[in-house]
C-alpha cells in the first residue's frame, strides 16, 4: 500500500496537534539523540525540532515517499526508510527518547514492538507513544459496514486489521515491561466545513488500504456511498460546521534498569 504525503498533510494542523501535546508530556531538559518512528512526511520529526533544537534527531518511515518528502521539507533533520515491524534492531540503542505518533496501529504484535521500542533507549530514555482509538467512531463503523457488505466484500478479502490493543491490555503490557509508566487519552473535536473534509481525511489514511484493492471505476462509487453514510452519520451544527470526533491513547513509558 502506497503513501501519498500530500494527501496526508491536507490536514497537518489537526494531524501535528497530537504530537504536539505529546511532546509537551516528555520530562527530558536536554536530550542528545532521539528518534522519530513512522514519521510520515517530518511534520512530527519538526514538532521535536522546535523542542529540542540541539538534539540530533533522526525520522524513521516505511514509505519511500514519505520519507523523500521528509528530506525535502527538513533538510536540517535526518531521515531514513526503516520498517519497524522487523528492522528496529538495525537502529542504534542509546536514543534518550523514541517517539511515535500515530504509527504502530499499522504493525502487528504489539508486545513485542513495545520491548523492541524500549530496548532501544538508554537507561535514563522515554518512550512516548500516540495510537488512534477511533475504530468505534462513525466514520471506522461506517467502513466496516460497506466492506461487509455483499457488494464489496468481493473487492475487499483482506479488510483492514486493527493492530491496536485495548487500554486495558497497554496498561497490563507497560506494566510488565517498563518501570514506570503514564497512560492518558484525549478527544480531539476536528471542526469540519463539510463532509467532503471528512472523507479526504480519511483518503489520506484510514481508505488507503480499501481504496487500493479497488477497481479505479469501483474507487468513486464506494466513496460515494461512504458519503451518504457520513452525511446521516455526522450531523452539521447550526452555523454548518460537523464536528469529527477522534479519540487518541497515548503513553509516555521508561525502560527498566535493566533493558527488556
Amino acid at each position: 500500500m502506497d503513501w501519498n504525503s500530500e494527501q496526508y498533510l491536507k490536514f497537518k494542523t489537526e494531524r501535528t496537534q497530537p504530537a504536539i501535546d505529546l511532546v509537551n508530556r516528555i520530562n527530558m531538559p536536554n536530550p542528545k539523540k532521539i528518534l522519530d518512528i513512522g514519521c510520515g512526511p517530518g511534520n512530527s520529526t519538526e514538532v521535536l525540532y522546535n523542542k529540542y533544537p540541539d538534539a540530533y534527531i533522526l525520522g524513521v518511515d516505511k514509505s519511500e515517499e514519505m520519507i523523500k518528502t521528509a528530506k525535502t521539507k527538513y533538510p536540517n533533520l535526518d531521515f531514513k526508510i526503516c520498517d519497524v515491524s522487523k528492522d528496529l534492531s538495525e537502529l542504534d540503542s542509546d536514543f534518550d527518547i523514541v517517539f511515535s505518533n500515530a504509527c504502530i496501529q499499522w504493525v502487528p504484535d504489539h508486545e513485542h514492538l513495545l520491548r523492541n521500542m524500549l530496548n532501544l533507549l538508554n537507561e535514563n530514555g522515554v518512550l512516548a507513544v500516540q495510537v488512534p482509538m477511533n475504530f468505534n467512531e462513525p466514520i471506522q463503523k461506517t467502513i466496516d459496514e460497506l466492506i461487509s457488505s455483499e457488494k464489496w466484500k468481493k473487492y475487499i478479502t483482506e479488510p483492514r486489521f486493527f493492530y491496536t490493543l485495548s487500554q486495558s491490555e497497554y496498561y497490563d503490557l507497560l506494566s510488565e515491561i517498563s518501570e514506570e509508566f503514564c497512560i492518558w487519552e484525549t478527544v480531539y473535536y476536528h471542526v469540519m466545513k463539510s463532509h467532503n473534509d471528512i472523507l479526504e481525511w480519511y483518503r489520506g489514511t484510514g481508505l488507503r488500504p480499501y481504496l487500493s484493492v479497488l477497481p479505479d471505476a469501483e474507487k468513486t462509487v464506494f466513496e460515494s456511498e461512504l458519503m451518504e453514510a457520513l452525511m446521516q452519520r455526522y450531523p452539521k451544527q447550526k452555523n454548518g460546521d460537523i464536528i469529527f470526533r477522534f479519540p487518541r491513547f497515548f503513553f509516555i513509558a521508561y525502560p527498566k534498569i535493566r533493558k527488556v
